[in-house]
């Protein structure tokens, strides 16, 4: 199963008022696992941006005056997420910005006409009645370091997300590979920055020879103790 976690930055809250995405970030997950394959891009909104809402993400006009405009990404968006399964928080909002845009950019098309799509925050509430369920309550509920979210950001918040959402529906969260990430994927320990490098296998560390002897020798001593109860020579000779 192809999976996209995905999060947008916008220069307000409603598009409606001619607000406008200004960053979005997206990780794959394959069969629960992230390939490493993740989408992000920032975008010149044309357009101020709320000072409450560069209080939340730090972007000014100034970062995104040379970026793209979302009509020129677009058709690689779309065609990136086709077919996948997406994993939002607070769906309504992300879906509802990224519809606006591409029917602003004159392209018929919905993220729902190509995509199902997954609400993290109506999942979580049905888990978690009358809690906090925002991203970071929902880090810290499933042990998720999101200690460099000083700030918000689209693909930060997308690789934390895609942690809370395996560990919320089961997966394991505990591949520390957070080393080999750039600098600006790191801050937190979670699974998808972590597995998003991960395209070799890791790396096997075998016992010497004077290691396994002296394992050898430490069983015998436990057999002996136990007059020969030991369990794994039961399962020998059974």
């Amino acid at each position: 199963m192809r999976q996209i976690v995905l999060d947008t930055e916008t220069t307000g809250l409603d598009p409606q008022e001619g607000h406008r995405i200004i960053e979005i970030g997206c990780v794959e997950l394959v069969n629960r696992r992230a390939t490493g394959n993740d989408y992000h891009t920032y975008l010149n909104p044309e357009r101020d941006i709320d000072a409450g809402a560069v209080a939340v993400h730090g972007l000014t006009n100034a970062d995104l005056a040379d970026r793209p405009l979302f009509a020129e990404v677009a058709d690689d968006l779309l065609t990136y997420l086709q077919g996948a399964e997406l994993i939002i928080h607070n769906a309504a909002f992300d879906v509802g910005f990224i519809n606006h845009e591409l029917s602003r950019s004159g392209r018929d098309a919905t993220l729902e006409a190509s995509c199902r799509v997954v609400d993290t925050l109506t999942m979580a509430r049905e888990r978690h009645p009358g809690q906090k369920n925002s991203l970071d309550a929902l880090c810290k509920r499933y042990e998720i370091d999101n200690s460099g979210r000083a700030l918000h950001g689209a693909l930060l918040d997308a690789q934390l997300l895609a942690d809370v959402y395996l560990a919320m529906t089961g997966g394991q969260t505990d591949m520390h590979l957070e080393s080999e990430r750039p600098a600006i994927e790191r801050g937190t320990t979670g699974l998808a920055q972590r597995l998003a490098a991960a395209g070799r296998r890791p790396r096997v560390i075998r016992a010497s020879a004077g290691e396994s002897a002296a394992h050898a020798q430490r069983l015998q001593a436990i057999a002996r103790a136990s007059n020969g109860a030991a369990l794994w020579l039961q399962d020998d000779e059974g």
